[in-house]
């Protein structure tokens, strides 16, 4: 059985490694850019929302509205599916979670990566990267639409009020702020940081985190404004930060490190510089339970998976895949008792049993699998993503 890491002992291993950092690197990298003022901390009520944004269900945990079988009535009647988008076969595999048998396969465009559910929940948009098109897949009935022209759309969300998507435009360095419907562009807002690819909301919605893969850098953005607000590189020489996940008391994010081979911890409002928690090798992808009371850490470089436990506030399990694998990106079922990942290098997807961390099934799919949807879930508007919903 594999020994809990403490948060003790990984936070000073943090400081350690924070310090050599620094010493490893010029001060220009080492700076930490503040483009504003950050918010000042607080530890009252959460303040009033982002304009037009649902109010949360509950205060204290931004996930309450994801408890197990509180499907929104808008997607309750769809067939329970898991679409994975393949990378190098430019489809997309539609498994039956009964079954665990791909029971489609969807021609889309040029690098699928990511299967993001729209804010309203009727669409599913297939991110098609290198083909500059999202393609509209419909929930109910598992058939394509026509694409839609949109340039590097690496990844997308949407802000909490629905009002915009939020392309995540990658090797163009920007963030282009769109209709959530039409695709049609509001504002484009340039960015200095490379490689922007994964996001999440504050728990008013005001502002939301960004990581940038390429140049291990974190971004702070004004959800109103639709401006970059705050800017810092990270205390590692190399980063690669991946998947980006808020707590459920809405106090601190996480951000997954495919080099750090951890999550950094950070203090959203304050945005000071992180500390780093080792999980395992190419940490990358980062899931809640139905129950918030864990975090799912995939760990794609050593085929594990590391469980960070809230209330305990450290790690406190890691599973292993039998015969190794590459976990990447997914979600958890709608009953909570599944966690679904794609094995990015190795054409399959993983179905795990979140109780006991056994692999429940293995399922050959298209090549370079990544960012898969378990469609539907519970509650009531997407962030986007693969999946992030409140």
């Amino acid at each position: 059985m594999p020994h809990p890491t403490k948060r003790s002992t990984a936070l000073l291993a943090a400081a350690a490694l924070a310090v050599l950092a620094a010493a490893c690197t010029g001060p220009a990298e080492r700076r930490e850019t503040e483009l504003a003022p950050p918010v000042p901390s607080t530890t009252s009520a959460v303040p009033a929302g982002l304009a037009g944004m649902p109010p949360l269900v509950d205060p204290s945990d931004v996930y309450a509205a994801n408890r197990p079988g509180r499907l929104s009535p808008v997607v309750a009647d769809f067939p329970s599916r898991v679409y994975v988008p393949n990378t190098l076969s430019n489809t997309v595999s539609v498994i039956d979670p009964e079954t665990y048998k791909v029971v489609d396969t969807i021609p889309v465009g040029v690098q699928p990566q990511h299967v993001v559910p729209s804010w309203d929940l009727k669409t599913l948009w297939v991110n098609n990267n290198r083909g500059h098109s999202l393609t509209p897949i419909d929930p109910a009935t598992g058939r394509a639409g026509e694409p839609v022209d949109v340039h590097d759309p690496y990844n997308l969300y949407f802000t909490p009020n629905g009002r915009y998507a939020v392309v995540m435009a990658s090797l163009d360095r920007e963030l282009v702020f769109r209709d959530p419907h039409t695709m049609a562009i509001a504002k484009t807002e340039p960015v200095s940081c490379y490689g922007v690819n994964h996001a999440d909301f504050s728990a008013d919605g005001r502002y939301f985190i960004v990581s940038c893969e390429f140049s291990g850098e974190l971004l702070k953005v004004d959800t109103e404004r639709m401006e970059v607000v705050a800017q810092q590189k990270l205390p590692f020489h190399g980063a690669m930060p991946q998947d980006v996940k808020i707590s459920p008391d809405g106090k601190t994010f996480y951000i997954a490190d495919m080099t750090a081979h951890g999550v950094w911890v950070l203090d959203g409002e304050r945005f000071t510089t992180p500390a780093l928690l080792p999980t395992g090798k190419g940490a990358h992808g980062l899931y809640i339970s139905r129950d918030s009371e864990e975090m799912y850490i995939t760990n794609r470089g050593e085929g594990t998976i590391s469980i960070f436990d809230f209330a305990e506030d450290d790690l406190t399990k890691k599973w292993r895949l039998p015969d190794g694998g590459s976990p990447d990106m997914g979600g958890v079922s709608a009953d909570g008792k599944v966690l679904w990942l794609s094995g990015r290098y190795h054409s399959e997807v993983y179905a795990i049993d979140t109780t006991t961390g056994e692999q429940l099934a293995r399922i050959p799919v298209g090549g370079g699998p990544h960012g898969l949807a378990v469609y539907p879930q519970p509650g009531r508007y997407s962030l986007g993503h693969t999946g992030v919903f409140r």
